[in-house]
C-alpha cells in the first residue's frame, strides 16, 4: 500500500491562512477531487484526545497545500505536525505529538513538540520600540538550532524603523538597554564573513563584530487552569520575578549579577542553589508581553 508522510513546522501564515502543506506523492491522486477530507488528531492542550475533520481543497500556491484547515488555537507557530496519506484511504491524517509537560517559550505556552528555530522567527513581539528591536534580532539575525539568534548590532538600526538621527539613536539605545535588563538580549563578541554573514562564537580570520545575542527563555509551564492566564496566551505588561537564565557560549555573569543571585537566595526569592557555570541571574522587573 502506497504511503506518503511529511513532517514540518507550522508557520503563522499556515495557521492564519488555514492551510496545510501536502506531501508531493499524494498530489496526482487527489488533485482532481473537489473535496479532500483532512483529519486532525491531537491532544488539546496536550491532554484530551480530539479528532477534527475538515473538508479541504487541494491547491497549488508556492507548493501544494490543503486549504480549509481551521487550526485550533493551542497549536502555536513552530509546532511540528506529521501529515500522512495512504493510497487506500479517502482521508489525509495530520497529527501533532504532545509534550510530556507543557513548556513556556518567552511566556507563550507550548503543549506540543515544536521547532525552536521557527518559534524564534514566528513569535510576534509587541509593537513597542523594544518589540521592534526584538523582532529584528529574531527575524533578521542568524538563528541556531536551539532557537537562539545573533545579529550584528551595527545592522540593527536599519531593521527597526525607529527613525534616523539623534532621536532614532536615542530610541534604539533605550530599547536595547531595556531588553538587556529584561534578560532577552546580551552583547557578545562575534564575527562576520566578507558578505556580512554573522558567526558566534567568533571565527578566526573573520572580521570581529559586536553582536546582540537572543536566547529564548524556556521553562516549564502550567497546565490550563493552573494559572490566571488560562492557556498561556501573550500577556500585557506584567511583573516577572527574578530567574536564572542561560548565557551565550563562553559568557560569564557579571559580579553584580552574582551578588544579586546570592541576595535572592538569602531572601528566599529563588531556590537555594549556586549559580551554575554559563548562567546568569535576571532580577525581577516589569516585562511587556
Amino acid at each position: 500500500m502506497r504511503t506518503a508522510t511529511r513532517r514540518f513546522a507550522l508557520w503563522r501564515a499556515d495557521l492564519e491562512g488555514a492551510v496545510c502543506a501536502a506531501p508531493e506523492e499524494c498530489v496526482e491522486a487527489l488533485r482532481d477531487r473537489p473535496v479532500v477530507p483532512v483529519v486532525l488528531e491531537y491532544r488539546e492542550h496536550g491532554l484530551t484526545p480530539v479528532r477534527h475533520v475538515f473538508e479541504t481543497t487541494l491547491r497549488q500556491d508556492v507548493e501544494w497545500q490543503f486549504a480549509g484547515v481551521a487550526w485550533p488555537g493551542d497549536l502555536r507557530p513552530g509546532v511540528l505536525v506529521t501529515v500522512t496519506w495512504q493510497a487506500a484511504r479517502d482521508e489525509v491524517v495530520v497529527r501533532a505529538a504532545a509534550l510530556d509537560e507543557p513548556m513556556s517559550v518567552d511566556g507563550i505556552a507550548y503543549y506540543h513538540e515544536y521547532d525552536p528555530k521557527v518559534v524564534t522567527r514566528e513569535l510576534a513581539p509587541d509593537p513597542s520600540n523594544r518589540g521592534r528591536v526584538l523582532r529584528a534580532v529574531r527575524r533578521q539575525g542568524r538563528v541556531f538550532d536551539d532557537g537562539s539568534a545573533v545579529l550584528p548590532e551595527s545592522e540593527l538600526a536599519g531593521h527597526c524603523g525607529l527613525g534616523r538621527g539623534a532621536k532614532g539613536a536615542f530610541l534604539l539605545r533605550n530599547a536595547v538597554d531595556q531588553l538587556i535588563r529584561e534578560g532577552y538580549l546580551t552583547r557578545v563578541e562575534g564575527s562576520v564573513t566578507s558578505a556580512g554573514y554573522p558567526s558566534y562564537p567568533a571565527v578566526e580570520g573573520q572580521k570581529a563584530a559586536q553582536m546582540l545575542f537572543y536566547a529564548p527563555l524556556v521553562e516549564p509551564a502550567p497546565w490550563p487552569g493552573e494559572d490566571e492566564d488560562g492557556d498561556g496566551a501573550e500577556r500585557a505588561e506584567h511583573l516577572v520575578h527574578g530567574f536564572v537564565r542561560k548565557l551565550p557560549l563562553g559568557a560569564r555573569p557579571s559580579e553584580k549579577q552574582v551578588t544579586l543571585h546570592e541576595r535572592a537566595v538569602e531572601e528566599e526569592q529563588i531556590e537555594p542553589s549556586p549559580l551554575a557555570p554559563g548562567y546568569t541571574y535576571v532580577k525581577k522587573h516589569h516585562r511587556h508581553g
